[in-house]
């Protein structure tokens, strides 16, 4: 049975803060996005940065989660059978004819190429309403959609990549 992997999930739990520290620095998006929110750069100095970025991390890890099931088409596969009889019973016909599928087709669409795909369909259309409905009633304007669902999208691209080639 498909497990995720753990050291991948942290490898991939990286990538917002380093798409963050290149998409928000002052010589891409970082600007921009400081004026949009009202923010200087002496209201950007302070903060506990070390909670600030195991705080992300921590909720980087919890997305890698569907990600797995979003760019691993195999682990969808699985659920079908959860609720079978011996589906959790190591040796049962459920786990045999699990193991037999995923031993011929386990490897089907697992590139990063494919993972980026399916990581810019859910920064597109899941990231990219979440941040465009809170941009709504933040009364906030194109340029902060933007700015937001393009990073969104292309860590999203990056993670689903990783996850779906290594995970």
């Amino acid at each position: 049975m498909m497990q995720p992997n753990l050291a991948v999930m942290a490898l991939t739990a990286l990538v917002p803060l380093i798409t963050g520290f290149i998409w928000y620095n002052n010589k891409t998006f970082g600007t921009t996005w400081m004026r949009i929110n009202g923010f200087t750069p002496e209201s950007m100095k302070g903060g506990n940065m070390l909670v600030m970025f195991g705080l992300t991390f921590l909720l980087s890890f919890f997305l890698t989660m569907p990600l797995y099931v979003l760019t691993i088409h195999q682990f969808s596969f699985q659920s079908v059978f959860q609720g079978h009889e011996g589906f959790n019973t190591e040796g049962s016909d459920i786990q045999l004819y699990i193991s037999e599928f995923l031993a011929k087709n386990g490897s089907f669409f697992r590139t990063f190429k494919h993972g980026m795909l399916h990581g810019f369909m859910a920064g597109l259309m899941i990231a990219t309403p979440v941040v465009g409905i809170n941009a709504i009633f933040e009364r906030r304007g194109f340029k902060y959609v933007a700015i937001h669902a393009g990073y969104w999208i292309v860590t999203l691209m990056i993670m689903g990549g990783i996850i779906c080639q290594f995970g």
